[in-house]
């Protein structure tokens, strides 16, 4: 099914605070694109816009999706995820109390989604076999990384079309990091997922990016059309590579 992801002239606002500025970004049907950027910077405030938790105070994010457009701007989160988007929030955002499984059974709580609860439980089982293995475990004893894990699996179950990434590699060892991001493109190839990930760690990024940009004080600062141009901005550079 066609998809595309259009933001356009994008600001939003914490009160006063000024988190985005005439953001302008898209993302193609199969893509994984990368939103780099340190700490503070906007990155999450640019998803949660996406996603229907932040409102924004001027232009527009558009979904189009099978030749139907969703203003993505003016929906809930509910309806966002009608919509096809998913989320893997910043910090993962588990419910620590209730068991692996009982927590991926939270993401398939749409209509369609339940229409596809068994398939959706055996794909996230095939990917992460640990949480197979662990599925009566309560959610908060889990490691960071089999949490992460988690999170990623439970947006998988609302059968998302395009499936947001705030920050995967917080918290997380280096180690578990590029565990997680090997798993993440694996779903990328095995299930043609549309991807947009936000992301300060340069390097494990573009291990599975397409393309991406590069946000500072809330602004796009550069777009790469590839990893290669990524890697040759000065920013990058600069922040990343220690040039």
């Amino acid at each position: 099914m066609e998809l595309e992801l259009e933001v356009r002239g994008l600001s939003a606002s914490y009160g006063n605070v000024r988190a985005l500025r005439h953001v302008d970004l898209h993302v193609r049907g199969g893509e994984t694109v990368v939103l780099l950027g340190t700490n503070g910077n906007g990155k999450s405030s640019l998803m949660k816009c996406i996603m229907g938790l932040l409102k924004p105070t001027e232009g527009s994010v558009e979904l189009r999706v099978g030749g139907r457009t969703v203003d993505l701007g003016r929906c809930s989160p509910q309806e966002a995820v009608a919509a096809g988007v998913a989320m893997v929030p910043e910090g993962r955002r588990l419910f620590p109390r209730l068991t692996v499984e009982e927590n991926l059974l939270l993401g398939a709580f749409r209509p369609e989604a339940r229409k596809s609860r068994e398939r959706n439980l055996e794909l996230c089982y095939s990917t992460f076999p640990i949480l197979l293995d662990r599925r009566r475990q309560l959610a908060g004893s889990m490691s960071g990384g089999q949490q992460q894990m988690l999170a990623i699996a439970r947006a998988l179950m609302s059968s998302p079309r395009l499936l947001l990434i705030d920050e995967p590699s917080v918290g997380l060892a280096p180690i578990l990091v590029s565990q997680t991001i090997d798993k993440i493109r694996e779903l990328k190839a095995s299930t043609g997922l549309t991807v947009l990930m936000a992301e300060q760690n340069f390097h494990q990024a573009v291990r599975i990016a397409d393309r991406g940009y590069i946000i500072v004080h809330g602004e796009i600062v550069f777009e790469g059309r590839s990893v290669a141009e990524l890697e040759e901005n000065d920013l990058v550079r600069s922040y990343y590579l220690g040039a």
